[in-house]
């Protein structure tokens, strides 16, 4: 004869077989894709560990090429790694410091592209600005100025933007209009910080061209 215990346990086998029959499948469903959601999340990390140890031997491979100053062998490395790590910061680096060494060594038009391919690839913002700006000096160089401003026009950040008038100033001095210029470097007077060296680079443009700013013009006259 069956006890009670054995009544209520056979009661609980029963609502169980019940609510598993109604809730099994989503309830499998569910934790299936919360596993393949974990196993997914440690399989990125691994990969992005991966792709940076990777990246980080081919960058180091480029400073090599750097300090013997061998432009050609910069360059080849910083095109492998666009092609193969994109989106590292390793490649954002590596195409600013091999677009200097072209340019030191006299490679205007490779040092173009490489600047070019950050300000239209790079994954981080800054990174593209500061191709952009240094893709405008060697426009203005080449005398491309309405690229030059192009670029420059690119250039969001606020972080960036007193060097971004600054640099048009230039761009608008070439092209000869210098009013132009001369009201882009009081934006870039005005907007850097006080406390920046270079400030005193745009406030000897500007006394240049008798504009000096009002402090600067006070302290000269006492």
């Amino acid at each position: 004869m069956a006890t009670n215990l054995d009544l209520q346990e056979q009661e609980q086998l029963d609502e169980l077989k019940a609510f598993w029959q109604q809730h099994g499948n989503l309830i499998t469903w569910t934790l299936t894709l919360i596993l393949a959601a974990f196993a997914a999340w440690n399989g990125w990390n691994w990969y992005q560990r991966e792709q940076g140890a990777k990246a980080s031997a081919m960058f180091e491979e480029l400073d090599n090429a750097v300090a013997a100053g061998d432009a050609d062998r910069a360059g080849r490395v910083f095109g492998d790694l666009k092609e193969r790590f994109a989106r590292t910061t390793y490649t954002q680096q590596a195409g600013l410091i091999a677009a200097k060494l072209q340019a030191d060594k006299g490679q205007a038009d490779a040092a173009a592209a490489s600047l070019g391919w950050l300000a239209d690839n790079a994954a981080n913002d800054d990174y593209k600005a500061l191709a952009r700006l240094r893709l405008a000096g060697l426009l203005i160089d080449k005398k491309a100025y309405d690229e030059a401003l192009k670029q420059l026009a690119g250039v969001t950040q606020p972080a960036f933007a007193a060097l971004a008038d600054d640099r048009r100033g230039d761009v608008l001095l070439a092209q000869g209009k210098a009013a132009e210029a001369v009201t882009a470097w009081q934006a870039a007077y005005k907007a850097m910080d006080e406390k920046q060296d270079y400030r005193r680079v745009i406030e000897a443009k500007l006394t240049a061209r008798a504009a000096a700013p009002e402090a600067a013009a006070s302290a000269g006259a006492q």
